[in-house]
């Protein structure tokens, strides 16, 4: 089992999952999920890196606070929980609400990052995802960005049965195991932990414009790799492609949203080789 450690970071205590020695990987999660999507992963990966998957704010058991869910201080929660750990270099994977926040740090501190996967999630308003889009967002994120409060007043004792319905539509509908099924439905119980939840939702127009004015002047120069499954298939790479110098893209067949969880051997028989061609430069 990992270890569990509060860390404070840019301002927020972070619960942080720790576990094994080596070059250090970054985890970032997405919606409606803890550090905890990522148990099969960092059990494989840590036999050769230090695994480091955080709660992001608001989420899990990290702190709460009323601000700051835009990509951008996200980005900053990272960087910081980083250099709290002593990390001077790491590869950093972002899934569904962690891409955005995995991109910019990326983008912004190519010193820190020394390669970048990102998963299933689009970045903003870049040119790429228009056949993903051509229906309009998903549902969810007109729900949860609604009049304020309304989806949490909804929600609010409901809560099992909306997180199970993603984690269902996340795996093809195999669902999740019972145990991360209870700990991903305890971590969004309650109206303050839904509110800080949406309130990521409620900030994607901000992140849109960070990334936006971000690549104003910057291209992502880092090694990276963008995985889709179902639903976004190609369409993060199709973001990615020209404003990154170093592009692999895949996607990964008969794969729900939630590949970790879903399909974790074909994840990591693309992360292996991947990662491994950044260990000379870790530190």
């Amino acid at each position: 089992m990992p270890e569990l450690r509060r860390v404070l970071a840019n301002g927020v205590e972070l619960n942080v999952a720790l576990c094994g020695s080596g070059p250090a990987v970054l985890l970032l999660h997405g919606f409606p999920h803890t550090w905890e999507v990522w148990t099969d992963v960092m059990a494989d990966l840590s036999g050769r890196y230090r695994v480091i998957a955080p709660d992001l704010r608001g989420f899990g058991a990290s702190s709460r606070p009323a601000s700051g869910y835009d990509a951008g201080t996200l980005a900053d929660d990272a960087a910081a929980l980083l250099a709290t750990l002593g990390v001077s270099s790491a590869a950093v994977v972002g899934i569904d609400a962690g891409t955005a926040p995995a991109f910019l740090l990326a983008l912004r501190r190519p010193g820190l990052v020394r390669r970048l996967v990102v998963m299933e999630s689009v970045l903003g308003a870049l040119p790429g995802a228009e056949d993903f889009l051509a229906g309009g967002p998903p549902w969810w994120f007109g729900f949860h960005c609604a009049e304020p409060g309304l989806a949490e007043t909804v929600l609010e004792g409901h809560e099992a049965a909306y997180v199970d319905w993603f984690l269902k539509a996340g795996t093809l509908g195999d669902g999740v195991r019972p145990a991360l099924r209870d700990a991903f439905t305890r971590a969004y119980t309650g109206r303050q932990a839904l509110s800080c939840a949406f309130s990521y939702y409620r900030a994607l127009p901000e992140s849109a414009a960070q990334i936006e004015q971000a690549l104003a002047g910057a291209r992502l120069t880092v090694p990276t790799m963008a995985l889709g499954a179902r639903p976004v298939g190609a369409a993060l790479e199709r973001q990615l492609r020209p404003v990154t110098d170093d592009l692999t893209g895949h996607v990964i067949e008969d794969c729900g949203h939630i590949i970790p969880l879903h399909r974790p051997r074909a994840l990591l028989a693309l992360l292996r080789p991947f990662l491994a061609g950044g260990d000379a430069t870790a530190a």
